[in-house]
Parts: C-alpha cells; structure tokens; sequence
C-alpha cells in the first residue's frame, strides 16, 4: 500500500512538472508577430500576469504567479512598455519582465547643441512633436517649476546621452536632463558664482558661447578671458554665433548681414551679454566661465585649424585678421590651382566611360 501511494506522489510530481515545463516552454501562440504590452506604474505582479493573459501570451497565470513567488519577482515589477513576439515561450517572457528589459529611447544631447538640436532627436524618438517641445521650452510656468531665470530651457540641458523609457512625458524627460546641469553645477560652483557676482544664468549664457567658438579645451579660459574683459570694459561681446541664433543654423556661413542684424541676442549690436543662453555648454565651458585666464586679452581670430590667435590691441587684432585672410585666399587658390591641374585629365575621359 505504501509503495501505491509513494508511486502515485512521484506520479503527480512529475505529471505536475511535465505540465508546467510544457506551460512555461511551449508557445501560446504559433504566430510570428510583434506584441507591444505597457505595464502601468503601480501595477502589481499579478495584474502584469493577467495583461499577459489577455494578450494570450501566456496560457496558465497561475504557474506564471508560482514562478514569480519562487524567484522574487512578485514582489518588484518594471513599469513600461514592453517588445514581445507573440511566438516566445512563456519562460521567455518571464525573463523579459524579471530583467525589466522595456522599450526605452537614447537621446543623445551633444555639446553645443541647440533647442533646434535637441529638439530634433526628441522628434525622432516619437516622443513629442517639434511644436510641443519648443511650446514646453519656453513655457513660463515649467520654467518656474525648475528656477530657471531665462526664456527658454535653452542652455539648461546638460550634454549627455539619455535613456528615456517609451510612455515617458516629455515634462518628465526634460525634467531629468535639467536634474543632470544641476547636479553638474556643483555647490562649489554656485558658490564661486555667488563670489564672482553672476548668476546661474548669467553663467550658462556665456558658458554657451564659449562652448560655440571653442575647438581646443585649453583655449576655453583664454576665449572667456576676452568676454570677461569686454564685459569689464563696456565693449560689446561681438561673439558671432550669437548674430545667428534663432536664425539659422549655427552650421551655416556667417555673413556681415547677419553680424548686423538687430536681434535681442546678437552681441554686435546689443551690449552685456545676451538675454539666455545659445546651447547646451559643457562642464569644461562653465567652468572656464567662471575661471577665465588672467590675460589681457580683448580680441580673437580663428586661424581655421581649431586654433584662434589672440590680441590685446585692436592694430594686433586687425593684423592677425589680415593674416588670417591672406593664409585663407592662398588656400583658396591653391584647391583652385589644384582643380585645374586635374581637368585635362577629366575631360579627357571618353564619353562612354563616364
């Protein structure tokens, strides 16, 4: 009698673990689509469960809730969206919900990046329209809910890579990289701040153009050092990038119409720095905002390699333009002499060879 009754226990245990091996392994479905199912915030294991169940991803939720009892997984669940394909097994998208593998987005914010920028990658990962983005940015309202003291987020988002999961508002988003500039900005950088007698805002405008005409890091402090010094003076900044900004793209040539152009934020026409920032600065430009190089320096050129060179008077200045002009036409006409010593050779090719 007691072997019957050992014999029929083996017999259900391994009826039972046969049936559950078959529940979590085997498909529910033999179709090879894709599923996309959001579990919403504060939901618990079990109303994930019954979603699966409704989405016919699963066949038995009672040996689904067994194995989150036995792993831990009941008692912590990811909320988001989630990519299934509807031929996985069970088992599968067990492990799927257990790692909180959820759709997410990478929002790449680079340094120097503008709204326009920024804006754009927010637009390509479906989360927002371009419209609904600047309307947030410079809504006054959100601005006060982050103590910004400026028209627009503008300068306020620090350049990173960000993960944003799928459902996630753009409020929130652009919460988090605001979240980021302020940690960033350190309380020894407000303090020096508050030493320096700027204000944040103050600090991420000029940080911005600095981030706009540096190439080289070790030119940062000197670039900040010919602001600080015009700001001193009373001299306009004449910083050309901000002629442009909110006209066109900061990739585009800069003309002397633009230079003229009267704009709140064009610093060929306006005096002190511009009413915000033109992009997101980077740690390196805020901090040589607040540390420029203690040189005299009033004037800078580029010298179109990435390097700039740098005058204390306006007859140093205008030389160094002259010689930047010179060096810029003969390589202009050196790829003009070029082109040419290669158009023989080009139309000497045959006419049914091109």
């Amino acid at each position: 009698m007691k072997k019957n009754i050992v014999l029929i226990s083996v017999m259900i245990i391994v009826l039972a673990g046969s049936y559950a091996a078959f529940e979590m392994l085997v498909p529910a479905q033999n179709v090879n689509k894709y599923t996309e199912i959001e579990i919403p915030k504060g939901a618990t294991f079990r109303e994930a469960v019954d979603i699966l169940s409704a989405q016919k991803l699963i066949r038995d939720g009672k040996i689904f809730l067994l194995l989150g009892r036995l792993t831990g997984a009941d008692r912590k669940i990811r909320a988001g969206f989630y990519s299934i394909w509807a031929n996985m097994s069970p088992l599968d998208i067990f492990k799927i919900i257990l790692r909180g593998r959820i759709i997410e987005y990478q929002i790449k914010v680079l340094e120097g990046d503008s709204l326009v920028e920024i804006a754009d990658a927010f637009v390509k990962t479906g989360i927002t329209t371009n419209e609904d983005f600047m309307k947030l940015a410079h809504d006054p309202g959100f601005l006060e809910s982050y103590d910004i003291d400026s028209p627009s987020v503008e300068g306020y988002i620090f350049p990173d890579t960000y993960t944003i999961p799928k459902g996630v508002g753009l409020e929130e988003a652009l919460g988090v990289m605001i979240d980021k500039m302020r940690e960033k900005y350190s309380i020894n950088l407000s303090e020096e701040t508050e030493q320096r007698g700027m204000t944040e805002a103050e600090v991420l405008t000029l940080a911005s153009i600095i981030e706009k005409e540096a190439v080289k890091d070790e030119e940062r402090p000197l670039i900040s050092a010919v602001y600080h010094n015009r700001l001193k003076k009373h001299m306009p900044l004449q910083a050309d990038p901000t002629s442009i900004y909110g006209i066109k793209s900061s990739k585009e040539r800069i003309t002397m119409t633009d230079l003229r152009r009267k704009t709140p934020y064009n610093t060929y026409v306006i005096n002190g720095l511009p009413p915000g920032p033109i992009a997101s600065p980077g740690l390196k430009s805020i901090e040589a905002a607040l540390h420029p190089a203690e040189v005299p320096y009033l004037y800078f050129v580029s010298n179109n390699d990435g390097t700039h060179t740098f005058s204390v008077t306006l007859a140093e200045h205008e030389a160094a333009v002259k010689a930047y002009r010179e060096k810029k036409k003969m390589e202009e006409e050196g790829e003009r002499d070029l082109t040419a010593s290669r158009a023989p050779v080009e139309q000497s090719i045959p006419k049914e060879e091109e």
